[in-house]
């Protein structure tokens, strides 16, 4: 058995700056002794699939994180994992937790992941190691997982058994204060009547100033994004359907200074709504959330979602979003957007929008590694503008 500082401080000498998960109670001590430092950044997400969209914008803000997770989790990271982690290039170092080990009593729940897990971060192309319980295996440990992550660019996982880590006390966490949001719903037009994506996209661009860190949700969004303007501030986020919003999140909260723009869509907001309330929660004022609504799933046919009884706006202003506005027409969309950016956020704006995307619509030929690379270049080349001449 290690103390967590016997594992943390190494990884805080090589520059881990994020730590975000879902508790288990193996991690406990480990997540612990992070909450408890404040020159440690934790971020409990509301699923594990969130978490690895939150290290992975952090990772885009110059960052080396951990990601962690009981393994049961592991199942709702395989979709950012294989679809963003892997085609991005992005690593993260995965702390696992082996839940029902076989040999070592738990709860029937875990049973089967704890025989399959191993085999499953196999499938992954996730390589592996048992995490360190003795001091002397720790310094091991680590430089296998930085070669394997300098080497591949992708996650490393350890595995860590029950009694890993000492015990360590909580003595308080970070409180967030409750905001009274300022809402605005203007909605007036028949569906037929609003704007199409791309125009609503245009119209959002030629609305910004260029400076933002513009983050696209993955379907037509971003191809759409692409189509009409193809920019070194953009990136696409050609897979995990949903963490937009984390990955915004993981970059404003690196980067205060940086303003982040996340276009989400109806259907990928509803899969991820926790993410609303991580962003409440934390408050980043540099934060704004548009969700692009045309009440369909428009990427794979056009198959209705549930949005039509969803009101965003009011739900951002639950979860303790600073503003929160819904608009169709193009005058409110515009000034609600000019607003939005001179005051200080989290903001989203709903935006209601008619289904339907331009025939034989492209994709983006930029690879995604590529986009991540040139994306990173330019978080990092706004990051000395704003430092002191």
């Amino acid at each position: 058995m290690i103390q967590a500082a016997s594992f943390i401080e190494p990884l805080r000498a090589l520059n881990y700056g994020q730590y975000a998960g879902v508790p288990c109670s193996f991690l406990k001590p480990f997540i612990n002794y992070v909450i408890a430092d404040p020159t440690l950044n934790y971020v409990g997400a509301t699923s594990e699939g969130e978490a690895v969209g939150i290290t992975f914008g952090a990772y885009l803000a110059g960052l080396k994180t951990v990601t962690l997770c009981q393994n049961s989790g592991l199942g709702n990271m395989v979709n950012p994992l294989t679809s963003l982690n892997y085609p991005f290039r992005v690593p993260t170092l995965l702390i696992v937790t082996w839940r029902g080990e076989p040999g070592v009593k738990d709860e029937p729940q875990h049973e089967q992941m704890g025989r399959i897990m191993h085999r499953l971060l196999d499938t992954l192309e996730i390589p592996w190691l048992p995490f360190p319980k003795e001091d002397s295996a720790i310094g091991d440990a680590i430089q296998r997982a930085e070669t394997s992550m300098q080497e591949r660019e992708r996650p490393f996982a350890l595995v860590m058994s029950q009694d890993s880590v000492e015990d360590f006390e909580l003595n308080g966490e970070k409180q967030s204060a409750r905001v009274t949001a300022e809402q605005r719903h203007e909605l007036h037009l028949r569906t037929e009547e609003r704007l199409t994506r791309s125009e609503a996209l245009q119209l959002i661009l030629e609305t910004l100033n260029g400076e933002e860190a513009v983050i696209a949700t993955t379907g037509k969004t971003g191809r759409e994004l692409f189509t009409l303007a193809d920019r070194p501030n953009h990136l696409y986020v050609v897979g995990g359907m949903g963490t937009a919003s984390a990955i915004g999140f993981g970059i404003a909260r690196t980067l205060p200074h940086q303003t982040v723009l996340v276009l989400d869509g109806d259907g990928a907001a509803l899969m991820k709504l926790g993410s609303l309330a991580t962003i409440g929660f934390h408050q980043p004022k540099n934060l704004l959330h548009v969700v692009l609504d045309n009440e369909s799933h428009d990427s794979t046919g056009g198959q209705r979602t549930v949005s039509s009884i969803t009101r965003f706006a009011e739900m951002a202003a639950a979860a303790n979003y600073r503003q929160a506005f819904a608009a169709d027409r193009p005058d409110d969309i515009r000034e609600g957007l000019k607003e939005l950016q001179r005051r200080a956020g989290p903001s989203l704006l709903h935006i209601k929008i008619r289904p339907g995307s331009p025939k034989h619509l492209g994709r983006p030929t930029v690879k995604p590694h590529e986009v991540k690379e040139r994306f990173m270049s330019f978080l990092k080349d706004r990051c000395r503008s704003f430092e002191p001449s």
